[in-house]
């Protein structure tokens, strides 16, 4: 789902830096009250995990790709700050150190992907608390992939629009929203299973391991 450089518009990109700086500083502010000694060493394992599987990518037609993310496991386990903070931190080191998505297309992925992703996984969890467990989980592992990637393929799509020369030639992405969002869509809806029944055992694992209650972190 990574957007690479050479896709988004400055128009777009430059503006993205800084509400993804005022997600990191919304995000930061309770972050150590939410750390706990017990937390650390889980949430370093599943960021680590996050990190080498979204490597494994499938590429797509127009410049994105399929993997799994973890954003449902990661919120279920430590709510939807610690897990924005954790994926973001994904994201930038995939792009700085190995060129897996793009430096200026960096925070369009993070807010895409990771915000909206954990916000709809933190709100799912909400909305769908009276569903049994392993619907609830299949259900919010589910979402927190398919919404990113219509967002993504939205933000794709309307790159013809923004910026173009003036024989109406798009300069960045060149596909308009009929052909992104399909292409984003689709493929993701099949992902989604994976990545719900992946949140159905990772949640039975580390409460296996070690029971906790379901983080709840105010988004």
């Amino acid at each position: 789902m990574h957007i690479p450089d050479g896709f988004i518009a400055p128009q777009v990109f430059l503006p993205s830096w800084g509400l993804a700086a005022a997600a990191w500083g919304f995000s930061l502010r309770r972050a150590g009250n939410l750390l706990e000694t017990r937390t650390i060493p889980r949430l370093s394992v599943l960021t680590a995990a996050a990190f080498v599987l979204s490597l494994v990518t499938i590429p797509l037609p127009g410049g994105s790709s399929v993997h799994l993310i973890f954003t449902g496991l990661l919120t279920v386990l430590f709510g939807a700050r610690l897990a924005f903070l954790s994926l973001s931190l994904v994201f930038a080191m995939q792009a700085f150190l190995l060129g897996d998505g793009g430096v200026t297309a960096l925070p369009v992925n993070i807010l895409c992907i990771a915000g909206a992703g954990t916000l709809t996984a933190s709100l799912a969890l909400r909305w769908l608390r009276p569903a049994p467990e392993r619907i609830r989980m299949f259900v919010v592992g589910w979402l927190a992939v398919v919404l990113p990637s219509a967002l993504v393929g939205f933000v794709l799509g309307i790159q013809p629009s923004i910026a173009h020369d003036a024989a109406g030639t798009p300069q960045y992405f060149p596909f308009g929203l009929s052909v992104a969002l399909p292409a984003l869509i689709l493929p993701h809806l099949a992902l989604g299973v994976g990545e719900g029944m992946l949140t159905i055992l990772g949640v039975r694992f580390f409460r296996e391991k070690k029971p906790q209650p379901e983080a709840t972190d105010d988004t």
